[in-house]
């Protein structure tokens, strides 16, 4: 049975590289996200996604690669998530009112219930970022941070909006938002049992 990584403090990576990119893909995004809400230009919606995306992928990568994984940049990370994803959906639905429904669902689910299982791992001393997740439950790393449930948190709302767009599927941006929601409760009550020790932890095998 693999264990959790142990957590090695290295306060001047405060500064490193990978959180720089944080900083600079949030404020790019942010920035661009304002554009959007202000002209209502579709171009400048898809690129405000874009820069968060890439940019997201582009910090964790370094980080792995650079040996520079931190507590607070796996947090600031988290944070900048969240601040991107608001302002990016207040500019999506100030555009198009009709996506208002399916994206208050997401932001719930994303900007709570998801925040909160985000967040679990700081109950972990030993554990530096939920990417380790599966060190200590493999269903839940499974469903939430595995590459396919991370690109789906964040990316099926909207991809199942343009959808709905081309060819008119309206039922579709608010099954997808309540199956994130069904997920991240059903991934909270696990994580609730576990902590208060009325289920096993099941991590994964090294």
């Amino acid at each position: 049975m693999s264990t959790v990584p142990m957590v090695v403090h290295k306060p001047g990576l405060l500064l490193g590289l990978p959180n720089r990119i944080t900083l600079v893909r949030t404020v790019l995004a942010m920035l661009i996200a304002t554009v959007a809400f202000a002209t209502g230009d579709l171009a400048w919606l898809i690129a405000g996604y874009a820069a968060y995306w890439i940019g997201d992928i582009a910090d964790g990568a370094v980080a792995r690669h650079r040996d520079e994984e931190t507590i607070a940049g796996a947090v600031f990370d988290i944070v900048c998530d969240r601040a991107c994803c608001f302002l990016l959906a207040a500019a999506f639905m100030a555009t198009y009112p009709a996506v208002i429904g399916p994206l208050a669902i997401f932001l719930i689910q994303f900007g709570v219930l998801d925040t909160m299982l985000s967040l679990a791992f700081l109950l972990w001393p030993d554990c530096i970022s939920p990417n380790y997740f599966y060190r200590i439950d493999q269903r839940i790393y499974r469903w939430n941070w595995s590459k396919v449930a991370k690109a789906l948190n964040t990316g099926a709302v909207v991809v199942s909006l343009l959808i709905d767009a081309w060819i008119d599927i309206s039922w579709l941006p608010y099954a997808v938002a309540a199956a994130g929601v069904v997920v991240k409760v059903g991934s909270l009550q696990r994580l609730v049992a576990i902590v208060r020790g009325r289920r096993p932890a099941v991590p994964a095998v090294a």
